[in-house]
């Protein structure tokens, strides 16, 4: 049977049995943790079940098999789902509604109220940097001004755990960055946010640890920091001037050293031999200014998982 349970502190999912769509198999065998506090992306290319994986979260949608439950509750209770936010991807307001209006109109949906409502949405217009054109019709709107109003109306009810679908999609670099940090504000309020995004270099910046999915199955789940750990190759920043043919000994002997500029990029097997290598320089009289450890990118691990998943996309 598959089970999927989100305490306070923890979010659990395992299906034993897949999740059909027609033919296809949506999710299968997908488990997870996701804690309290945390920011927690899932990653994955299209048709990788990402979507219907929130929407069997929130309810939308029904797995084939199993039940749901969430916050301790089972998800046909009225009052776990107001203690959610939700952004879905590629939302749709009507757009003869202003942001103003927008927002009462789905405040009252999640149970908010008079002037409570009033100063929620005063305050997340202002949060968001919509206050100026909250009587403005939606359908004036562009792609970044909706995405705004959307991650407003997410938030309005001061929800414990916040889904966003692609919460930056169309939004100009100003305004991801200060999404970045509105979502980092809720989070040092202990507030759980998942997000599913193709944005990579967002997730990098904004979560603790990242999902994987492909095919509907679970590849790959981990820190950031794990899955973007340092390789065995470093940038070592020369003090200028200094005489490259000094750096004849070093390249030598380390296969792939190459000099650009004033930065030896080397690859070594152990921290010995990169001590080994700094000795060298400092033999020859050449000074070292730092030492960087080269990192993965996010998105070199993801296409490197996918692809290995993949072999035809490589």
């Amino acid at each position: 049977m598959a089970v999927y349970a989100l305490e306070t502190r923890e979010l659990t999912k395992v299906f034993k049995s897949p999740i059909r769509k027609h033919s296809l198999t949506a999710l299968d065998r997908i488990g997870l943790t996701v804690n309290q506090g945390e920011i927690f992306g899932l990653l994955g290319p299209n048709g990788a079940g990402k979507t219907t994986f929130v929407k069997i979260l929130l309810g939308i949608t029904h797995p084939s098999e199993g039940c749901v439950s969430i916050l301790g509750e089972d998800l046909s209770s009225v009052r776990v789902k107001e203690r959610l936010g939700y952004l879905p991807e590629n939302h749709k307001f009507p757009g003869y509604l202003t942001g103003e209006t927008a927002l009462n109109i789905l405040g009252r949906l999640g149970n908010i109220h008079g002037a409570e409502s009033r100063a929620a949405i005063e305050s997340w217009l202002k949060r968001v940097n919509m206050y100026e054109w909250r009587a403005m019709r939606l359908k004036r709107y562009s792609k970044g001004m909706l995405q705004r109003i959307g991650l407003a109306q997410s938030l309005l009810n001061n929800p414990e755990l916040v889904f966003l679908d692609e919460p930056t999609d169309g939004v100009d670099p100003v305004g991801r960055f200060e999404i970045r940090n509105i979502l980092l504000e809720q989070k040092a309020l202990g507030k759980t946010i998942f997000i599913n995004s193709h944005l990579l270099s967002e997730v990098e910046r904004l979560c603790d640890r990242v999902a994987i999915l492909n095919r509907g199955k679970l590849i790959r789940i981990g820190s950031m920091a794990d899955l973007t750990r340092a390789t065995q190759e470093y940038r070592i920043e020369l003090h200028e001037p200094f005489d490259a043919s000094c750096l004849s000994t070093v390249t030598a002997e380390w296969t792939g050293a190459r000099l650009e500029n004033n930065w030896l990029n080397i690859s070594v097997g152990n921290v010995a031999d990169l001590n080994r290598v700094i000795d060298r320089l400092r033999a020859a009289a050449v000074q070292v200014v730092a030492v960087v450890p080269v990192r993965r990118s996010l998105e070199e691990t993801f296409m490197d998982l996918i692809q290995v998943e993949n072999p035809s996309h490589g």
